[in-house]
């Protein structure tokens, strides 16, 4: 027979486990939608510290001056955010099951980035549009950029830079799609342009059916642009599929290259200096390349034309038909 402290004690266990069990009863008897519903009203997660926001301007403030991953939940997002410090990241929660629509900050971008460093991954950037025709997913205006595995399509730029002589750009396994424009009397835009970056990196990456302006254009002192394809058989009124403005050092290789029927601009494939010769190209190479007019295309045209006169380096490259190799202007 128990005594009165132990008819206590067992008594006390039993009211844990009624509560206990009630406790799990009500969690399922919450609606698994409520639950997703949740999630999507604060959709940006800050890994480190697990906190979770309802917009994304929330969530890279929190970031601040120090460094952070902001983890994004699937969805489709009229979202936008100003990163003025730090070093921040905006990861897909499920790599292309996430999309910023429509909405721009600063009239500029869906992000606009000034911090010291950024890296974007999984995400797509769509319907970006300003009243100054140069709309972009991403304006980098000061720091490193990373872009992995994301998409810009159907804006008026994908990724547009300022100037930062000491920054880095690097580009991988990411896809340009119906971006640029040349009209409106407004300058042109591209499927991407940076300014006077130290260096430029765009690999295993697809630019696409073109609506204006060139699909790289840079001021960068250094590009890379390597197994990577430029797809114009669907682009309309476009330009240069590499535009490097006022010359530029560096390499150009491995690349498919397919030239379209529907251009404001079709003497070349390549461009080096066509702007001015600010930077060296001594040393650019472009070799190993391949390059096409596309099925019902007849014209006589230009892969690569140079206005520097520096010390190019023209190797190798498997030209079609009406592909003229070289030429200097």
């Amino acid at each position: 027979m128990l005594n009165p402290i132990e008819t206590r004690m067992s008594r006390h266990r039993a009211m844990r486990v009624q509560l206990m069990l009630l406790g799990v009863a009500m969690l399922l008897a919450i609606p698994a939608g409520a639950v997703f519903a949740q999630a999507q009203m604060a959709p940006y997660t800050l890994v480190e510290s697990g906190q979770r926001f309802g917009t994304l301007q929330q969530a890279v403030n929190a970031v601040g001056e120090g460094s952070g991953t902001i983890s994004i939940a699937p969805g489709v997002w009229r979202d936008c955010a100003v990163q003025t410090a730090g070093d921040v990241a905006y990861v897909a929660e499920a790599p292309g099951k996430v999309a910023f629509d429509g909405q721009v900050c600063e009239g500029k971008a869906a992000l606009v980035m000034r911090g010291r460093s950024m890296r974007v991954e999984g995400v797509t950037f769509r319907n970006l549009r300003v009243p100054e025709g140069n709309g972009a997913g991403i304006r980098l205006e000061h720091g490193d950029l990373t872009v992995r595995q994301a998409w810009f399509k159907d804006s008026e730029e994908g990724i547009l830079s300022a100037e930062d002589p000491t920054g880095s750009v690097l580009i991988e396994k990411s896809t340009f799609s119906r971006l640029g424009r040349c009209d409106r009397g407004l300058s042109c835009a591209h499927s991407v342009y940076f300014g006077n970056y130290g260096n430029v990196v765009i690999r295993r990456s697809r630019f696409e059916e073109g609506r204006g302006g060139h699909y790289v254009k840079s001021h960068a002192a250094r590009i890379e642009v390597v197994d990577s394809s430029f797809d114009d058989s669907r682009g309309k009124t476009t330009n240069y599929m590499i535009d490097l403005s006022v010359g530029a050092t560096g390499l150009i290789a491995g690349n498919w290259f397919v030239q379209g029927q529907d251009k404001e601009n079709y003497s070349a494939f390549i461009a080096n200096g066509a702007e001015g010769h600010k930077n060296s190209a001594n040393g650019l190479t472009i070799r190993d390349n391949v390059a096409r007019l596309a099925p019902g295309v007849d014209r006589n045209t230009v892969f690569f034309a140079d206005w520097t006169g520096d010390a190019t380096k023209l190797g190798a490259n498997s030209l079609g038909s009406g592909l003229k190799s070289f030429e200097k202007r």
